[in-house]
């Protein structure tokens, strides 16, 4: 009886992690409409800024290819992003780590393997997924992040209770022109031109080709700076009881 126990609960887990997912793909909508986009708590992810600035993010990283391309153009518009890492990737590649750190950007955490759906995990399972990256992290750069982006923005109640626990900000979006699917430039810099003050912008330059990325972002930076959009990182929250990392949960 306990054998057949597991894959049932792990299908239930799936299917309520899937049922979130499209929850809050329409709270992103209706986010991105909205004059000011929820800048957040500590058990409730940031879709926005409480000010005026806008925060370009970057996930998935670091490549030994598209980061430094990224990191050339962000420095040529004198633009700082937030890059949430992954932590396979950082002990892959720790020198870019730092080159991003060294580069003015702030560093978030992005699990260790970018497991999806995230939220399907057991609370050891993601508490393992970010603790560990957490040392990944600060053994390649010596700093410790305070933000935290789910895999494809995967939550729940139990990925946010963590997080929280961990004594980090969980972080979302509200700009999000689905770059990772290549759906070629011009559509991405098209919804990415349409950033207004207090949105957060979602981009990648992991998980495969991001040349697209890259080239829209030329093209738009440019523009978003003329508007007068001042560029931010993502503020952390002040977490409650903060868990140091590694601990047991």
């Amino acid at each position: 009886m306990s054998a057949r126990r597991g894959p049932v609960t792990r299908l239930g887990a799936h299917l309520h992690a899937q049922a979130l997912h499209y929850l809050l793909f329409a709270y992103r909508g209706g986010q991105t409409l909205r004059r000011h986009a929820a800048p957040g708590s500590p058990r409730w992810p940031a879709f926005g800024l409480a000010g005026a600035e806008v925060a370009l993010t970057v996930d998935d990283g670091p490549h030994p290819q598209w980061t430094p391309a990224l990191l050339d153009l962000l420095d040529r518009h004198r633009v700082r992003a937030t890059f949430f890492l992954i932590g396979d990737r950082v002990r892959e590649h720790p020198d870019l780590a730092r080159r991003v750190l060294a580069a003015g950007h702030l560093i978030g955490n992005h699990s260790r393997s970018h497991p999806q759906p995230f939220a399907a995990l057991s609370r050891p399972a993601i508490v393992a997924e970010i603790a560990q990256t957490q040392r990944d992290i600060e053994d390649a750069t010596g700093v410790s992040p305070r933000l935290f982006r789910a895999p494809g923005g995967n939550w729940s109640p139990t990925v946010l209770r963590t997080v929280a626990e961990l004594g980090l900000t969980p972080v979302d979006w509200t700009v999000n022109p689905s770059d990772w699917r290549r759906p070629g430039v011009a559509r991405i810099a098209r919804t990415l031109s349409r950033t207004r003050p207090g949105q957060i912008m979602l981009c990648h330059d992991g998980g495969g080709d991001r040349s697209q990325t890259v080239a829209a972002l030329a093209e738009v930076l440019p523009g978003l700076t003329a508007r007068g959009l001042r560029f931010v990182t993502v503020p952390a929250h002040v977490t409650p009881r903060p868990r140091r990392v590694g601990e047991g949960p």
